[in-house]
């Protein structure tokens, strides 16, 4: 027939005659499969939105797999193994689309905060050795905050210094990009060393450098959030007295609220016993109330991530216990293996990002340039890292005195060191925040931090991920001890097997004066060991007035 049997609906008719179609066809044929994916997904649209969710859950079950075959291997871990594979997926989405794109997602901090960052921070939470944690909990605030600060102010006033950046022919910025650019690149990223060290073995080693990455990364984004509202233009002598007190009153806010709505999660669970009816209640209600913490946090203006921390850490000590025991091997296992595929995510996508044409081309910087930008991000890092971990180290060792709590060791200090050297997705999230509008910039500056800062993850993770578990394995010989009484990880959980005020046992009526000489000597004990103390007695009021109201075995 001829070309109006195609039209049925006369001239005005907008379907393809049999001859377009005949070339759709041919060009389809000519077309890979691949090809057709990767424009589908450029174009966006409900289909390339579904094309692309298809492909990236299919690498990311690449990622699963590939992991678990390279799982015995000591150069390579799961992030290496992610980061690796986005940057081969974008290279071939690259080479398939000819140049157009490199990924099949765009970027959005605000989909990274509100989505991918709450089930690594909560599963953080709830999986922690609480009694490590907070033995070491003066420690892990010093690195976490203090050593923020000191990063940040280093990092900050090197990039600024005429003879760094403005000397390696970079654009000048303003003074709160400058104090971003601290932020940025002292938000560190321990996953790399934390699937390394082990946790029975050295626990107190575990547990400062886990504690640290996850104080880190509240203390970033708190901190970054009051930076990029700050005023330069009015600022008085009182702005950083001003921006730690926003600071104190963020981290104590936020984590009340995340305490609270544990607390009040334990008590539903415990009153109503959902168990009877529905173990998947129960999970639900617990997985729900957590992401709850976090909006509510987030919809206050308060930090997020503090409170879905604390609120895990407040869930897996009474709520946990509310529930019944499939319902505890479940939701151990799913707020693990959330956490799992939200990391392996968003290193999937720093990988392809890597090749993103677009930021390249508007940075409009030399490779020269490139190059001296990311000497010196590196370099400062480096000192960042060693201004305050060594110092603070030797000071909590001088603050444990003679305290049983294992010394902070130089070895140890340096693995510390180590682990926060890798930059990660708080990182990129904090930068396209600062410098892009939805993923976008036009600005060849701005377009150059991203893209610098894209590399210096890209090069932490490989390079000094590729070189963790050789180091790790040279600094701490892999051989069992028993570390002293308040660094063990295992063992009774009574204070009796340790050491007990005497005030906190029965009086002594053998004498008059024997009652002050125990005082005395209790009060002295106080002042050495405070952490300590405050342990104990918080052992006691949680036994006689928390836990039977919220749930929870007693200690002793």
């Amino acid at each position: 027939g001829s070309e109006e049997e195609g039209r049925p609906g006369g001239g005005g008719d907008l379907r393809p005659t049999r001859s377009e179609l005949c070339i759709c066809a041919r060009h389809m044929a000519a077309s890979s499969l691949w090809d057709e994916l990767v424009v589908a997904a450029s174009t966006g649209g409900s289909s390339g939105t579904v094309v692309s969710i298809c492909v990236f859950t299919a690498v990311l079950c690449l990622c699963l797999v590939a992991g678990h075959l390279l799982e015995e291997n000591k150069w390579v871990n799961e992030s290496i193994t992610a980061l690796i594979i986005g940057c081969i997926v974008g290279a071939l989405i690259f080479l398939l689309s000819k140049g157009r794109n490199s990924h099949i997602l765009r970027f959005d901090e605000q989909l990274f905060f509100i989505y991918v960052l709450p089930p690594i921070i909560f599963n953080a939470g709830f999986q922690v050795k609480k009694k490590q944690f907070f033995h070491n909990f003066l420690t892990i605030m010093s690195f976490g905050v203090f050593g923020v600060f000191i990063s940040v102010a280093i990092v900050s006033a090197g990039t600024s210094f005429y003879w760094l950046l403005p000397k390696v022919g970079f654009g000048k910025l303003d003074a709160v990009d400058y104090l971003a650019l601290g932020v940025i690149f002292s938000s560190t990223d321990t996953v790399c060393t934390l699937q390394v060290i082990s946790q029975d073995e050295t626990p107190r080693l575990y547990s400062l450098v886990f504690g640290e990455g996850v104080v880190n990364d509240a203390t970033s984004v708190v901190l970054f959030n009051a930076i990029k509202n700050m005023d330069i233009t009015k600022i008085k002598s009182g702005a950083v007295l001003k921006v730690i007190g926003d600071f104190l009153y963020l981290f104590a806010t936020s984590t009340i609220l995340g305490a609270t709505i544990g607390l009040f999660t334990a008590y539903v669970l415990k009153a109503l016993y959902f168990g009877r009816h529905s173990t998947d209640r129960e999970v639900a209600l617990m997985a729900l109330m957590a992401y709850l913490s976090y909006m509510l946090a987030e919809l206050l203006s308060l930090s997020g991530i503090l409170t879905v921390f604390f609120c895990g850490i407040v869930m897996s000590h009474y709520a946990w216990h509310n529930v019944t025991e499939s319902s505890r091997i479940t939701t151990r296992h799913i707020f693990a293996t959330l956490s799992f595929i939200a990391e392996t995510f968003i290193f999937l996508y720093v990988g392809m990002d890597a090749l993103d044409m677009d930021k390249w081309k508007t940075t409009q910087a030399s490779f020269k340039t490139s190059i001296g930008i990311f000497g010196v991000i590196i370099s400062l890092i480096l000192l960042g890292r060693a201004a305050f971990v060594f110092p603070l180290s030797i000071l909590s060792n001088f603050m444990s005195g003679n305290s049983e709590k294992a010394p902070i060791t130089f070895k140890h200090q340096v693995v510390i060191w180590w682990a926060g050297l890798m930059r990660g997705a708080v990182s990129i999230a904090l930068a396209y925040n600062q410098f892009t509008f939805s993923g976008v910039t036009q600005d060849p500056v701005h377009a150059t931090i991203i893209t610098s800062t894209i590399v210096v993850v890209f090069f932490t993770t490989l390079v000094f991920g590729f070189l963790t578990r050789p180091m790790i394995s040279a600094m701490l010989p892999q051989h069992r001890h028993r570390e002293p009484a308040g660094g063990r990880s295992t063992g009774s959980n009574s204070p009796k097997d340790e050491f007990i005020l005497p005030f906190l046992g029965d009086e002594d009526a053998s004498g008059s004066g024997s009652g002050f000489v125990q005082a005395k000597r209790s009060i002295s004990m106080m002042l050495e060991r405070p952490i300590h103390t405050v342990h104990i007695y918080w052992r006691k009021f949680d036994d006689r007035f928390m836990r039977p109201i919220f749930g929870g075995p007693r200690s002793y």
